[in-house]
């Protein structure tokens, strides 16, 4: 045949978008294209073992270069497989290029093997769905899913590929996908506006979530809340949002019950929203989250999050790097002497508090030292000590043992500490894959809890088949740690007395070996039970750059002999 397939051109259209990374798993219906990679060694295919840690080490890589990134999938069987890791990138807006092929549009009135509309199972769970019907349109097609993935709110995108229209001969140019510019600001007038109403404030409140980190937004927000004083919250974030060690910042609003974040919300009297929305909770409270006559600030590119919930006061769609240093110009303008002091003794008075709680929280760790089984912060503070933080890309999928992670290794610099999202398990070992490959110059090492990793735990050998010297932490304290404290918390609003956690909760029989099972796909590792074996199995992990996991058991809530006996059906 003369010309090229549209096998051969998709292929050349991703590498002019700058994405010679496929993550994927293959299928029958994809043989086309996949047999075409040969003929481009710029792209190189990693194959994981299934479709969810395909979408995950994706996300791991997108996060880390906030680029376009290509994810292949099989058809129906793969794309249920990946749905829940997709909604995941979705929530985290990860500008993620899915394509999952089909057995041809010829076919899809036969109500075949493996058919069923893929659009509208991929829709839900991604920023834009569609299907290229023809080989005249195949290329404009990516082209547009590539915009819209990673055009401000970036978001992953689903394009099906079916196997007769990637086999036709295919006469469209290649030529890079167009990103629109949006470092767009507000009027000098609501600049000026947003000024008076946070320099009038007693109590100002800054929260911010990713739409901060992808803008490159994190000095221009640190200038604003030191110049008002102001406590700064994380909300609905996977990436670093503000250096974790700034005496403003005060941790998150949580993800989990309203009942835990209104106390947060209402303390202001002015609120600034940027790059976020208020509240991506599970259980969110259904009232007003702020004080009845406190004022709501949003700046955000994403038109539909602001005053999605809750009342907003002036909501600007904006660029959130070019606005706030719109906006400290206009507050340095009108800021007062004195004005200036007050926030200064703010700052003072919110550092001193947040010294005071972490002192508390390491005084606590300290009388765990030489207990077993282990606790968190036991092995956290022995790694701190040997790592090279500005050299170390964290992925912390650790949950119940994230406290104690990022006390001993807080997140500080942008690109370097990222964060689980969107409530799918499994995220912690092929986001670091992902992350390691964008970053092989770095340390990455992904914690993942022992049922979360059990989830992705085929990532390992992805990891060893690419040489890729990831590291991986497995917080084991056999059991699902969130769900407890969860039903701890459904008890206690319910005044039902407390008792014993359900089964299902309980992972500790039979016991799980992952350092055996991470041998088993040619990664090396080890088991830490005691205090002692912390430092030379750290010692061990950081002295080369190929995979290796550490089977870190930790003390939990669970009873395997209970278990034995009332699961043996």
């Amino acid at each position: 045949m003369a010309g090229k397939t549209g096998n051969q051109k998709i292929i050349e259209q991703f590498l002019a978008d700058g994405m010679d990374f496929m993550f994927g798993n293959p299928g029958t219906v994809e043989q086309g294209f996949l047999d075409a990679l040969a003929e481009y060694p710029d792209m190189k295919y990693i194959l994981t073992l299934q479709e969810t840690i395909a979408v995950m080490a994706g996300d791991g890589y997108a996060r880390a270069t906030q680029k376009p990134t290509l994810v292949q999938l099989h058809s129906s069987p793969g794309i249920g497989n990946a749905v829940g890791a997709v909604y995941q990138a979705k929530r985290g807006h990860a500008p993620l290029v899915v394509i999952g092929s089909d057995a041809g549009v010829q076919y899809m009135n036969m109500d075949a093997q493996m058919a069923n509309d893929l659009v509208a199972m991929m829709a839900p769970v991604t920023k834009y769905a569609t299907m290229a019907t023809s080989s005249k349109s195949l290329l404009r097609t990516l082209r547009r899913a590539v915009k819209i993935a990673t055009t401000a709110p970036m978001g992953p995108v689903y394009v099906c590929l079916p196997m007769d229209v990637l086999d036709e001969i295919n006469d469209e140019p290649v030529f890079p996908s167009c990103i629109p510019s949006t470092r767009v600001v507000p009027s000098k007038e609501l600049i000026s506006q947003s000024a008076e109403m946070l320099l009038a404030a007693e109590k100002p409140m800054i929260f911010i979530g990713d739409g901060v980190a992808y803008s490159g937004a994190i000095e221009e927000l640190t200038k604003v809340a030191e110049i008002l004083g102001a406590e700064v919250y994380g909300v609905e974030f996977g990436d670093l949002v503000m250096d974790n060690t700034h005496p403003l910042y005060q941790g998150t609003t949580g993800h989990m019950f309203g009942s835990y974040s209104k106390p947060i919300t209402s303390k202001g009297d002015v609120n600034l929203v940027v790059g976020t929305y208020m509240l991506p909770e599970v259980f969110p409270d259904l009232g007003e989250i702020y004080a009845p006559d406190a004022k709501v600030i949003h700046y955000d590119l994403n038109a539909y999050e602001i005053a999605k919930n809750h009342r907003v006061d002036l909501g600007v769609v904006c660029d959130p790097k070019v606005s706030l240093a719109e906006l400290l110009q206009a507050i340095e303008s009108l800021i007062t002497p004195e004005q200036r002091a007050v926030a200064n003794e703010r700052i003072e008075q919110i550092g001193n508090t947040k010294k005071q709680k972490l002192a508390s929280e390491k005084e606590l760790d300290d009388k765990q030292k030489g207990n077993a089984p282990l606790h968190m912060a036991q092995f956290t503070s022995v790694l701190a000590e040997k790592l090279n933080q500005d050299e170390t890309i964290i992925f912390d999928e650790a949950l119940t043992n994230s406290p104690a992670l990022s006390r001993y290794i807080p997140p500080r610099l942008a690109g370097q500490y990222f964060f689980t999202r969107g409530g799918s398990l499994g995220v912690g070992f092929p986001g670091a894959i992902g992350a390691k490959l964008a970053h092989p110059e770095k340390t990455v090492i992904g914690f993942s809890g022992d049922g979360g990793s059990m989830y992705t735990i085929q990532a390992l050998w992805s990891a060893v088949r690419h040489q890729t010297g990831a590291k991986f932490v497995v917080c084991n304290n056999g059991s699902y740690k969130l769900l407890q404290l969860n039903i701890d918390q459904y008890w206690q609003e319910r005044e039902i007395p407390k008792h014993d956690h359900p089964l299902p909760f309980d992972l500790s029989y039979p016991a799980i070996r992952f350092d055996l099972l991470a041998q088993s796909m040619g990664v090396d590792a080890v088991r830490v039970e005691k205090e002692e074996d912390i430092l030379p199995a750290i010692e061990r992990m950081l002295a080369d750059d190929k995979p290796f996991l550490i089977d870190l058991v930790l003390e939990g809530d669970h009873r395997s002999d209970w278990v034995k006996v009332n699961c043996s059906h």
